[in-house]
């Protein structure tokens, strides 16, 4: 609750008068100086009435392309008895206010606004709650409240379209296949018969001793398996433009590109941050999701390292592609040191002002300034 700079003035001029009208026996004094005191009071008492109002709002859509269109529809219902009089609404989107119209709000009606959510930057923009302010009618005192919860919207990376893709290394006892988009070919694991499993692949010796019919479960070693890796300390990306690293946000795009251009080609694809984060955001749906909320940061001691080391260690795929800015350019030969577990390591480098050397054999190198040329560049790529 907050006493309006008019409030202050008459509980000021209250105080004056009646301190005044006492000390020199002037009743005309004291009874304004005592009128002055009730208004404040009554402004108190006004002010400080709840009105009861629901909120709801939905976002659409809630996960959209960096400079997609998006909007926001906020309900504001009175659920009250009275009439809520004298209400000033902003509902906060992002780091704006917008204005919701709540004046003579009758009992039982509802109001809804419509507006846009910005887009021009990728991330999170949490919308809400409504702040309800409430006004005395004289103007002496505001009370603000908060109404309903945040709805976050996802503004993803842009996602530029790749027509290659890695052609993959078998690595199975039964040797290579190549350019197999569909069908098992390997053996992988057991499981129960279910109807529509062709009768040839049941594996007779297991159901007999088991009692029911099993069932081989085989999978195809010839498609690729894709890491993407995205870097996001710092170091890597040090120029700013308006506190943004145009860089990061071009590493973020490529990284995109090549999620999407996985998955709609049915291969398995991964996304990994040089630095993790703590846990991922709240509501988070997937690796689109993740990059919308990944931020620079600075990581403690050699993230990079540790991330190269856990690499080499599971061995989560056969291609690489490691995505970062200039300031990483002396740190490629960590990843060039994954040769061995990783026959295809792909770099793609944001922002360098010189071509950047591969630094190790079989290391591609894209030198690209933003997520278009980075779309161009991949797709011109002969060897893997």
């Amino acid at each position: 609750m907050g006493i309006t700079a008019r409030g202050v003035g008459l509980l000021a001029a209250a105080a004056v008068l009646l301190g005044v009208g006492f000390r020199f026996a002037y009743p005309e004094l004291v009874v304004l100086g005592t009128a002055a005191a009730v208004a404040v009071g009554y402004a108190l008492v006004s002010a400080a009435w709840r009105p009861r109002l629901s909120v709801e709002r939905a976002a659409d859509p809630d996960r959209v392309a960096r400079g997609e269109p998006a909007a926001m529809t906020l309900a504001v219902r009175n659920t009250g008895r009275l009439r809520s009089a004298n209400l000033v609404a902003e509902d906060r989107c992002g780091a704006a206010l917008v204005p919701v119209p709540l004046l003579r709000l009758r009992p039982g009606r509802d109001t809804e606004v419509r507006y846009d959510v910005p887009t021009r930057r990728r991330g999170v923009v949490p919308v809400g709650p409504l702040r309800v302010t409430r006004r005395d009618p004289l103007g002496l005192v505001a009370l603000a409240r908060s109404y309903g919860g945040t709805v976050p919207v996802w503004v993803h990376p842009r996602i530029h379209p790749l027509t290659a893709v890695p052609t993959g290394a078998g690595r199975s006892l039964d040797g290579r296949t190549d350019s197999v988009p569909h069908g098992s070919i390997t053996f992988d694991s057991l499981r129960e018969y279910v109807v529509g499993d062709e009768l040839r692949r049941v594996h007779w010796r297991t159901s007999a001793r088991v009692g029911e019919l099993m069932v081989r479960e085989n999978v195809d070693t010839s498609l690729p398996r894709i890491v993407v890796v995205l870097d996001n300390r710092a170091c890597a990306h040090p120029r700013r433009a308006a506190g943004v690293a145009e860089s990061f946000e071009s590493g973020c795009e490529a990284a995109a590109s090549v999620l999407a251009a996985a998955v709609g080609e049915g291969l398995p694809v991964s996304l990994l941050l040089v630095v993790p984060p703590g846990e991922d955001p709240a509501g988070a749906a997937g690796p689109l999701d993740r990059l919308a909320a990944v931020e620079l940061t600075d990581g403690g001691d050699d993230p990079l390292r540790t991330t190269m080391s856990r690499l080499r260690q599971e061995r989560l795929g056969d291609t690489v592609v490691f995505l970062t800015g200039p300031g990483a350019a002396a740190d490629l030969g960590h990843v060039g040191a994954l040769r061995g577990a990783y026959p295809s390591l792909v770099v793609g480098m944001f922002g360098a002002a010189q071509p950047t050397r591969p630094g190790a054999a079989g290391l591609v190198v894209v030198d690209a300034a933003d997520g278009t040329e980075f779309a161009a560049e991949w797709d011109g790529i002969r060897r893997w």
